[in-house]
């Protein structure tokens, strides 16, 4: 028995050695991933850049065999009209964003894009409902006006139907385009307007300084897409190793922030590329965008019943009406089928 135990013993230590060296292999094959190049990825300011920032300062970018170039916009329209002539390769975008334009309701003067695609989920934009400190319900928002970064795109239609599910109707309130989160959050505090959607950390800072956030917006609406990584299907197909590269870094990064293990140095690498953001701030972003339930959605998957609520949306709110139902137009999951193999 003991010379049977010996043996078990010994097999279970080159099992053990066997996997480490496996391990080890599979490390220096990523490595040394063939160098694919640069990527250029357009960004809104925000805190659900978190996945990008963890993936440059792992190295999960550079394990891929690519270097990712974070490029900041200001708003959706200045956003769209620069996929639209390729002057970046991918977007961090609202998938609303990718329907409007395939669809020719686009704000830019850009006109129908066929070629825009979205290929990897990443959450539900973790919309927030904000208003003035004096503003506490739905009813304090009648007759006041309210911020969108444009009109007919992104995330307006999200808040007309919130207001609208609690008795507000458009004509009870009035809307100005501001820009994105970081132009509104600055026109809120100048009282330009009483009440946008924000997400983190823009609604936590101001809660912070007194802002009232009066709702989420899956609260209201239920399963919503929000964020997504999108391109051009001729820069895709083009691309394909970069695009999948992209996404397995994205994707690996998503797992090591979930990991409790890591809160530390997650905090550590938000703090470094939002120098904005205090220790505070950035421990309840923590709790939010990575809350197991409502966070980044795991392993960047995307959330089909969510782009049906965005597509009902938009054939509720768009003009000129059209019925939008199928969200396979919009997306094209064979790059990020890809990248999970």
């Amino acid at each position: 028995m003991k010379a049977i135990g010996s043996m078990m013993s010994r097999l279970a230590m080159g099992l053990c050695a066997a996997a480490a060296l496996q391990g080890m292999a599979m490390t220096a094959a990523h490595a040394q991933a063939k160098p694919l190049g640069e990527i250029t990825v357009n960004v809104f300011p925000g805190g659900f850049n978190w996945p990008s920032y963890a993936a440059e300062a792992k190295g999960f970018f550079a394990q891929q065999g690519i270097e990712v170039r974070l490029q900041g916009t200001t708003g959706s329209v200045a956003q769209m009209t620069g996929l639209s002539k390729g002057s970046f390769d991918i977007a961090m975008t609202a998938i609303d964003n990718i329907v409007a334009y395939v669809e020719g309701e686009g704000e830019a003067p850009i006109g129908p894009q066929p070629d825009f695609v979205a290929v990897m989920g990443s959450d539900s934009s973790f919309l927030s409902l904000v208003a003035a400190p004096d503003v506490k319900t739905y009813e304090d928002l009648r007759g006041k006006t309210l911020s969108v970064d444009a009109r007919t795109t992104g995330y307006a239609f999200v808040l007309y139907d919130m207001l609208e599910r609690k008795g507000l109707k458009q004509s009870d309130y009035k809307i100005e385009t501001a820009g994105g989160m970081v132009q509104r959050w600055e026109a809120l505090q100048k009282h330009a307007q009483v009440a946008t959607l924000f997400s983190a950390p823009f609604n936590i800072l101001a809660r912070n300084q007194g802002f009232n956030q009066i709702a989420t917006a899956t609260d209201v609406l239920g399963a919503y897409q929000g964020n997504v990584a999108a391109t051009r299907r001729s820069w895709a197909a083009q691309n394909k190793p970069k695009l999948v590269a992209f996404i397995r870094a994205y994707v690996q990064a998503i797992d090591w922030l979930y990991e409790p293990a890591n809160h530390d140095e997650a905090i550590r690498i938000l703090l470094k590329n939002v120098p904005q953001m205090s220790p505070e701030l950035a421990e309840q972003t923590y709790k939010e965008l990575l809350d197991p339930r409502t966070g980044f959605f795991r392993k960047g998957q995307m959330n089909t019943e969510g782009i049906r609520t965005v597509l009902a949306l938009r054939t509720r709110y768009a003009e000129p009406h059209k019925v939008l139902s199928d969200p396979m137009k919009y997306y094209d999951p064979a790059y990020y089928n890809e990248a999970r193999r």
